[in-house]
């Protein structure tokens, strides 16, 4: 099985793809994090059954550190239901099998700042690129800085803007596998906070390709989607 190797500090670290050996260390993990969470709403827990059907479909890799598991990220393949996140993006049933999920990814606290997030972030999106799926989808809550920056950083654009997860809203973003997206000229800076227009936008084909800080606020930046999808 491949491995990916690094440095934390004066560390070495190895990734590779997880076993239901590390099971109770994920969870162990997840309570972590989400006791240190200033805002639950932005993470939604994932069960003991759902983790463990990640790793035996090989979408789960994680982080060791002198053998000890320090971070996690997580893929997953959906239930096909009225809730999949590839209809809130506009695909149809018949493409809904080929969508893999960004599930979670959670990294102990001593050892955040390191960039861990995002080198996860390259592998399971290289671990996709040479798979059958055609599209990667996820969700984030706006306002989740970290979590948005995350998601663009590879390349996913927001295809929606909606109430998931027993009414909570959430970003729907995802990327086309295989396929680069072409850049359009017409761009538009959008107050975060503002739900509506977002919406409005979202509806009529625009996406959510960046985010930016200024005027001591955050704005989404939106083009048109053109045939990305």
């Amino acid at each position: 099985m491949k491995e990916w190797n690094g440095i934390i500090g004066d560390k070495e670290y190895v990734v590779r793809v997880l076993t239901k050996d590390s099971i109770e260390d994920i969870l162990s993990i997840q309570e972590i994090v989400l006791e240190m969470l200033e805002n639950n709403d932005f993470l939604s827990p994932v069960t003991k059954e759902e983790f463990e059907d990640s790793i035996s479909n090989h979408l789960m890799v994680g982080v060791f550190v002198e053998k000890e598991l320090i971070a996690f990220r997580a893929l997953a393949i959906p239930e096909i239901d009225e809730h999949h996140l590839g209809y809130d993006i506009g695909l149809t049933t018949e493409q809904l099998d080929s969508v893999v999920y960004q599930e979670i990814t959670n990294v102990l606290p001593n050892y955040r700042g390191f960039g861990l997030q995002k080198r996860l972030g390259a592998i399971v999106m290289e671990l996709l690129d040479a798979s059958p799926y055609t599209h990667v989808c996820a969700t984030v809550a706006p306002f989740n800085i970290a979590s948005l920056k995350d998601k663009l950083s590879q390349g996913m654009v927001i295809g929606a803007l909606k109430n998931k997860y027993a009414e909570m809203l959430r970003y729907v973003f995802y990327k086309k596998l295989h396929e680069d997206r072409e850049v359009s000229n017409e761009v538009l800076e959008i107050n975060m906070g503002d739900i509506e227009k977002q919406q409005q936008l979202l509806t009529e084909g625009w996406i959510g390709t960046s985010i930016l800080y200024k005027d001591d606020d955050w704005y989404v930046t939106y083009e048109k989607k053109g045939t990305y999808l």
